[in-house]
């Protein structure tokens, strides 16, 4: 192999940056082409965009999949959710996986305990020893060898293995005419070691990705390589999402970033857009149109979903509907019931269970519903009045604004409180104050046309913008 070529592209929001791959990548045989993505839903956008078999897409996929394929290991090798819950439940301590919620399927996003969390980004940056105030030292030691020795007796392997031991065996990694590794901002210290492996195993590398949008140096990210990796350099310079009042709002953001960066001139589409403050979710006209809601923490959408609810408005969070979606299914089955339809046993079972006793099906759902609460009968009833359309994807949408990362919307609502934890955090660490403004680029970024800053209850609390 010759020695190989790097070519680096600069996408900032909106400017087409996997279209821009795309097209590199139909300059090369499918079948040698290796394209790396940050999430599972972002390779699977690229294959549907490619529009060939599967087959011919092999490597296609996340680095952690590809090391996975690469090193022959199968699902039941692997740690999954689960695992890790026993595992806290083994030694006393509460873990939950976002993973099973994770609409973008981020690696990073895992676990909501700070010990794994920690675990994690040590791994992630091939580290051993690790301090931080809210972290004993004794308690983080001792998760490590548990969970060193859980995998072991268990025979399993978590995502940072997988790719550690990719990385001692660089001889199964195959040859390609071209590899593309895109939002390569994110990548980790050891997925950088992956693409050190990969650089000599073919001629021409394209990494993709946005200095500007490093948002997972939390979980490890190694942004400064990024930048600092010898290579050409193109940056797309046409947005087709951010208009122009909100472009200029977002150059107030990233001007606050103090550490290393690159500066990119980038064009907005052609229209105003709108930007207002708002005291309140109350204040915005969330009965039509499309609408992405934002919060640095998922803390602080709670009051979002309760007046959400109130309103009678049909929301998802996390994949999950705002309702439950059985209960729904078993309303739709009783109405059409009523109307002389037949229906199966198990949905016979299902309306008797809502009902407590045997129907009269001379009455409206929710007068015979008893066994379900009021609540739920209110909202749901509410809900149907104003006409939402309960089978189809929720207009709202709700997220933290990591977990929205590549989305974006017609009208964005950025909720600009931030907790006491994130405001300490970024006082006296310049680094971590830079993040901090990516985070908030991040989320202003999503918006295509209308953009709501609603403001934290006390400004001090809030992210000023």
């Amino acid at each position: 192999m010759t020695s190989c070529k790097v070519h680096k592209i600069y996408g900032p929001p909106g400017t087409g940056k996997t279209s821009k791959l795309l097209e590199l990548v139909k300059q090369y045989d499918i079948k040698k082409v290796g394209y790396f993505a940050f999430t599972r839903k972002a390779a699977n956008e690229a294959k549907s965009r490619i529009n060939l078999p599967d087959k011919k897409l092999k490597y296609f996929q996340t680095l952690h999949a590809f090391a996975f394929h690469t090193l022959g290991l199968s699902e039941d090798s692997v740690m999954q959710p689960y695992h890790y819950e026993d595992l806290g439940k083994i030694l006393g301590i509460r873990v939950n996986y976002a993973d099973k919620f994770n609409d973008q399927q981020i690696h990073f996003l895992t676990s909501d305990n700070i010990y794994f969390q920690t675990i994690n980004k040590m791994q992630n940056q091939d580290i051993e020893e690790y301090q931080d105030r809210d972290i004993d030292p004794g308690l983080l030691r001792h998760i490590i060898i548990n969970l060193a020795e859980y995998k072991k007796k268990n025979n399993l392997l978590d995502f940072n293995d997988m790719i550690k031991r990719f990385v001692n065996k660089p001889e199964l990694c195959p040859n390609f005419d071209a590899v593309f590794i895109d939002e390569a901002q994110d990548l980790s210290p050891l997925q950088w070691m992956m693409y050190d492996i990969l650089k000599t195993k073919t001629n021409n590398i394209y990494l993709a990705g946005d200095d500007d949008q490093a948002i997972f140096q939390w979980a490890g990210a190694d942004v400064t390589r990024f930048i600092e990796e010898p290579g050409t350099e193109q940056i797309l310079t046409q947005s087709r999402r951010i208009p122009k009042s909100i472009q200029e709002l977002s150059k107030v953001i990233t001007e606050r970033i103090q550490g290393i960066k690159v500066y990119k001139k980038y064009l907005p589409k052609d229209i105003e857009g709108k930007i207002e403050y708002v005291n309140n979710i109350g204040q915005l006209q969330l009965e039509k149109g499309k609408w992405l809601i934002l919060s640095r923490t998922n803390s602080k959408l709670k009051n979002v979903m309760k007046k959400l609810q109130e309103m009678g408005l049909y929301y998802q969070y996390k994949k999950g509907k705002s309702f439950k979606a059985k209960l729904y299914k078993t309303i739709v089955n009783y109405t059409n019931w009523t109307k002389g339809e037949l229906l199966e046993d198990n949905e016979i079972k299902d309306i008797l269970e809502c009902c407590g006793d045997e129907p009269d099906k001379t009455k409206p759902w929710y007068e015979v519903f008893t066994a379900v609460p009021m609540v739920e009968r209110d909202y749901l009833r509410h809900m149907l009045s104003n006409g939402e359309k309960l089978s189809e994807d929720a207009r709202i949408k709700l997220s933290t604004i990591h977990a929205a990362k590549g989305g974006e919307e017609d009208s964005v609502v950025l909720i600009l409180d931030n907790s006491q934890k994130i405001r300490d955090s970024v006082m006296y660490n310049h680094e971590k104050r830079d993040e901090e403004h990516r985070v908030w680029y991040v989320g202003a970024t999503r918006a295509k046309n209308n953009l709501y800053l609603m403001r934290a209850k006390k400004e001090r609390h809030g992210y000023q913008l």
